[in-house]
């Protein structure tokens, strides 16, 4: 694919366009107004005020978590119990794990024993923040700090795709490194089938990660209930490395801030 050559060559966004500034930016903010007006935005979704959901995280022979995952929108309180947890939690440990992060403070116990540990501590801030943003994510677009530059158009499997990078303002976000991302939004739908990310906490640096999304409705919500990851091998080729499930998705459970705090 163009955009991906030119991704993995200069391994920056280096799309050459004749279009404006100012159009481009019109096109872009014409894509998530189309994208908002299906799926309703952040405001449909915080009226559901809390989600609880099992997420299969499946990276195959590298390792698989299972949990339950509970977030509260209006303040993105997030908890997550783990029953499986070889891949990112814990993976040498066994026994039932449980994260919190409750006004940005992380908690995190196994078999109900405080784990103080900084870097699994870290880790659970990190989790418990990319977990909560992967089910939002559709539903964030219009944050503030973020950027948007129309790309162009490219054409998969017979679909004419509009491409929209997104970038983050750090002043805004108060983050020394922001995620970058490609957004691939399908005309027929609106919806985003595809886009490509990076993960600079991970020492990845440019959206040269590739995933797909395929979309169920779930009280009137799209919610991308399976998400598969590709990555370039070293000729350039994205191959499958881990596929990511949301199932038994319930709202509006009544959930409160205290609910998730942690007791030792």
């Amino acid at each position: 694919m163009k955009a991906l050559k030119k991704i993995l060559l200069s391994a920056a966004i280096s799309f050459t366009l004749n279009t404006s500034t100012a159009q481009t930016a019109s096109k872009s903010a014409q894509l998530i107004d189309a994208l908002v007006a299906v799926n309703g935005g952040y405001k449909k979704l915080a009226s559901k005020k809390d989600v609880q959901f099992t997420y299969i995280y499946d990276n195959f022979d590298q390792g698989r978590d299972v949990s339950t995952e509970r977030h509260i929108f209006d303040g993105e309180h997030s908890w997550g119990s783990y029953k499986e947890h070889k891949r990112n939690v814990l993976p040498n440990k066994e026994g039932l794990a449980i994260q919190s992060l409750v006004h940005g403070k992380p908690s995190l116990s196994l078999d109900g024993k405080e784990i103080t540990d900084e870097k699994a501590l870290w880790a659970t801030v990190f989790l418990r923040k990319v977990n909560f943003y992967w089910f939002t994510m559709m539903y964030k677009l219009k944050d503030p700090g973020t950027n948007y530059k129309y790309l162009g158009t490219e054409e998969i499997n017979g679909i004419l795709y509009d491409i929209v990078s997104l970038t983050y303002d750090s002043e805004v976000t108060q983050k020394e490194k922001n995620d970058e991302y490609i957004l691939y939004f399908n005309p027929q739908t609106h919806l985003i089938d595809l886009f490509f990310f990076s993960l600079p906490d991970w020492g990845i640096n440019k959206p040269i990660l590739k995933m797909t999304l395929d979309y169920e409705q779930v009280d009137g919500l799209y919610i991308s209930t399976i998400r598969k990851s590709y990555g370039p091998n070293e000729k350039g080729e994205y191959e499958l490395n881990g596929t990511y499930t949301f199932k038994d998705i319930t709202f509006n459970n009544g959930f409160k801030p205290e609910d998730f705090a942690l007791k030792f």
